[in-house]
């Protein structure tokens, strides 16, 4: 019996990883992955917990019984706080959306040369003569045709660590068609939505491209689903993908007959063709399930990256003051560390000095 019960563990051990993984994969339902966990906790509480009494409450005094039942009480009322909070953060944060988008507008409208910004106060300046205003416009129109600001968001993403890695010389191309991203919530199923606008572009038919997330709970993201649109590439222009022509040599034959072949390349344009879990999840190998995991966790990373920071700053982002912001961030974290090291350093010191003084005296003090 002992065995078939490590059997079962073992067994309810498998599926567990493996539903969590699929559901971190898209290929688990949010159901699958709550009853892999319950599962596990069930397990545990059969290996560690078994000397505990079946009802622990009624092991108690009735004195002591009473205060943990009123501390359960105030239990449930902190969550239902809780549980309220959740809901107006939610509400407040939806209501802000509507505030920022039509600064969203704007700033799209600008971008891509619908709105000229006029001169800083151009407006109080007198009137020029209109021939002298003539010959300037002319001037400036033969410099320079540029409408808006060229490679906006291209370059807002590439000023970003995270992003740049996954752009490549061949996609800055057509990221320079990249017109706007914007950010959905969505509340069924819960998660949210990323939409890049393209303007018409030698690369791919389509004049949007959607990243839709969907998560078991927004609080503690454990993502359950991500979905990409495909993408219509023109012919010849793909750079998820090319055709490379290798040579097979024929058996007994010095002839190699030349084949084609379709091979994976490194492209931003990869983001919206995320991994899908195997169709027989349940008995998916551990390492190709924490491969899986780590991909989507790297993925859902980049999505949140542009959802969090560059979207709704943009501007910093192009200009380079946020990439530099993150960087003092960054290096004030290395600073903590660097002191919590040095602390270190001088407690093991400290304690070496004590251990001289309890044990035989320094060299330097061996002839007093």
């Amino acid at each position: 019996m002992a065995n078939n019960n490590n059997n079962n563990n073992t067994n309810n051990d498998a599926f567990n990883f493996a539903a969590f993984s699929s559901a971190l994969n898209g290929g688990a339902k949010s159901a699958e992955l709550i009853g892999a966990m319950k599962r596990k906790l069930e397990a545990f509480a059969g290996e560690d917990l078994t000397e505990l009494p079946i009802d622990f409450l009624d092991s108690l005094s009735p004195a002591v019984k009473r205060r943990v039942e009123v501390l359960q009480k105030i239990q449930d009322e902190h969550d239902e706080l809780k549980e309220k909070f959740f809901e107006e953060k939610a509400a407040l944060e939806a209501k802000y959306q509507v505030l920022y988008q039509p600064l969203y507008t704007k700033r799209y409208e600008i971008v891509n040369g619908i709105t000229e910004v006029e001169a800083e106060g151009a407006a109080n300046e007198t009137p020029a003569d209109p021939e002298v205003v003539a010959m300037a416009t002319a001037a400036d129109t033969a410099k320079s045709e540029e409408k808006g600001i060229p490679s906006f968001w291209l370059v807002a993403m590439k000023n970003n660590d995270i992003l740049a890695k996954e752009i490549t010389k061949h996609d800055e191309k057509a990221l320079k068609f990249l017109e706007d991203i914007k950010y959905t919530k969505i509340a069924a199923p819960k998660g949210f939505k990323l939409e890049f606008f393209f303007h018409k572009n030698p690369f791919f038919s389509n004049s949007v491209l959607r990243k839709t997330y969907q998560v078991v709970n927004e609080d503690d993201p454990i993502l359950e689903n991500a979905i990409g649109t495909e993408i219509d590439w023109l012919d010849g222009k793909c750079l998820t993908a090319k055709k490379v022509m290798k040579k097979k040599a024929r058996m007994g034959s010095n002839n190699a007959k030349p084949i084609n072949k379709t091979v994976t390349c490194e492209s931003f344009f990869n983001f919206f063709d995320p991994p899908e879990i195997p169709e027989n999840h349940l008995n998916i190998d551990e390492e190709v399930a924490e491969e899986l995991q780590k991909v989507m966790e790297e993925d859902y990373e980049i999505g949140s990256e542009i959802r969090d920071k560059i979207i709704p700053h943009a501007v910093s982002w192009f200009t380079g003051e946020a990439a530099v912001g993150e960087f003092y961030e960054d290096d004030d974290e290395d600073d903590d560390l660097y002191d919590e090291d040095s602390e270190e350093d001088d407690d093991d010191e400290e304690d070496k000095v004590g251990e001289v003084q309890q044990g035989e005296k320094p060299a330097e003090c061996k002839y007093q």
